[in-house]
């Protein structure tokens, strides 16, 4: 393509999502399943019977099959394109593209359909394939994260709690907090692909109509065709009850857990943001990387801040499908269509974007023990205070007296901190008689503050991550480059 072209690229296309998920929103996908789409209707019409206007003579014969099997996928785009100007519908430019190829098909192609058969029953398709390819993803991001909360599973780190420094914690419990967020994503896409039904064959209304007069009042013929036009397509459930299109909750209910990968995805890219500002970990950074085209010393969390700003743009596209839904009149009206055609391939396409980000900075996440130590350093004397008193207490001394000596040089350590200075508690408090019988490295040290975090660890790799992992073993290992 060249630059000076009057055109404009995708981002997620020519940048972030891969060419897997690509594949499964191009033309050539979509435009292929309305022909098989049309096959799969004429093949169980006739698989039904379905006869001419003489009710003996089979109305679709085997040369007419055989010919729309051999053109599924030799789309003359060009064709088809003349075709929409002239009739400006772009299922009828497809039908008659469809039909120059396959001339001896003409008068079976589509026959009792309306548009939505193959418009929306597509779009099941392929939700139900992109769906299936964020599953493998995500569960390669839950399993790197999982090797990463087992490896620094025992690591003590401070907490926070308002971004305020709080009890200690581990990095390997943190780090289960944002693979159990993804947990739940995978639940939710679980449930969407084991409830997601077909539209099926239902006519210009969703009544029928059209193929129960194909079939001569034959009301269970019509019911089978509808059941096999399904299992043709890879599906057992079928939408019981769709006007001319299936209902638009569906789209609302996979966006929502699209959306909630990229609520997912928005907290973890934070907080390590948060924490690359504490230099506690970073993300990947690579030899010849340049943070800042002005301050060449920076290192910027430029994937995170990335992460962030597409799962940002996920989470905002789940409501654009909550007014389509609310605003659907009656049997349908078409201005779902343009809006639909723009949200549901990008959203994803944000969505797989968003997981091949996440798996490229969690595979090259770099911890720093001694900063993280040195910042558990600064606080933990304050956290100590209440073992030390207790210690204190059980050595005879006066509780009172022991409360008022921490207090005291508590207030003054932390004025030598705000003056830039470290933290000098542990070596005030040594000094006083009355702390003198008390072993202050047992006392602080800091795995004693970590309470049940590594057994947390422990268990949830054991209850929740191991699981997974056997039901998804093919899809573990996953490695993920980004373009840029």
């Amino acid at each position: 393509m060249s630059p000076n072209q009057p055109t404009i690229d995708n981002p997620l296309i020519e940048r972030y999502a891969s060419a897997e998920m690509v594949a499964i929103w191009s033309p050539q996908r979509r435009y292929g399943l309305w022909r098989r789409l049309w096959l799969a209707l004429a093949e169980a019409q006739s698989e039904l019977g379905l006869t001419a206007e003489d009710g003996k003579t089979p109305r679709i014969s085997p040369r007419q099959l055989e010919a729309m099997r051999a053109h599924l996928d030799d789309i003359d785009w060009d064709r088809v394109a003349f075709y929409e100007r002239r009739f400006r519908h772009d299922v009828m430019a497809h039908i008659y593209a469809f039909a120059d190829v396959c001339p001896e098909a003409r008068d079976i192609i589509h026959l009792g359909a309306t548009s939505c058969y193959v418009t929306d029953n597509a779009d099941l398709v392929l939700m139900r394939d992109a769906m299936k390819l964020l599953v493998q993803k995500l569960v390669g991001v839950i399993d790197k994260l999982a090797e990463f909360a087992e490896r620094w599973r025992d690591l003590p780190a401070l907490g926070y709690t308002h971004f305020q420094p709080a009890q200690l914690t581990t990095v390997g419990k943190r780090a289960i907090l944002w693979c159990y967020d993804l947990v739940l994503d995978l639940e939710e896409l679980e449930q969407r692909l084991n409830t997601l039904a077909f539209r099926g064959a239902k006519g210009t209304t969703g009544t029928q109509a059209s193929f129960l007069e194909l079939f001569r009042g034959d009301h269970e013929k019509v019911r089978l065709l509808d059941i096999l036009v399904a299992r043709k397509m890879g599906f057992e459930r079928i939408f019981p009850a769709t006007g001319q299109t299936y209902t638009r909750k569906v789209d609302v209910q996979v966006l929502h857990t699209l959306s909630g990968l990229g609520q997912s995805a928005h907290k973890f890219g934070t907080d390590l943001r948060l924490l690359q500002h504490e230099r506690e970990l970073e993300e990947p950074f690579e030899a010849e990387q340049v943070g800042s085209s002005a301050m060449a010393y920076k290192r910027n969390p430029m994937r995170a801040e990335r992460l962030c700003s597409l799962a940002r743009f996920l989470i905002e596209l789940s409501h654009n499908a909550e007014y389509t839904a609310a605003t659907q009149w009656l049997e349908r009206t078409l201005d779902d269509s343009a809006n639909r055609r723009l949200v549901l391939p990008q959203a994803f396409l944000t969505a797989d974007a968003v997981l091949r980000l996440y798996l490229n900075i969690v595979s090259g996440l770099t911890v720093n023990p001694e900063v993280i130590a040195q910042h558990v350093a600064r606080e933990l004397p304050f956290m100590a205070t209440e073992k030390l008193l207790m210690e204190a207490v059980r050595h005879g001394a006066d509780r009172q007296t022991a409360h008022a000596l921490i207090r005291r040089h508590s207030l003054a350590a932390a004025e030598q901190i705000k003056l830039g200075r470290p933290n000098d508690l542990l070596e005030r408090l040594v000094k006083e008689p009355v702390f003198a019988e008390l072993d202050f490295a047992v006392a602080t040290d800091p795995r004693r503050f970590v309470g049940r975090a590594p057994e947390q660890v422990t268990e949830f790799l054991h209850d929740v991550i191991a699981p997974i992992r056997q039901r998804y073993h093919a899809f573990l290992g996953q490695h993920a480059e980004i373009s840029v």
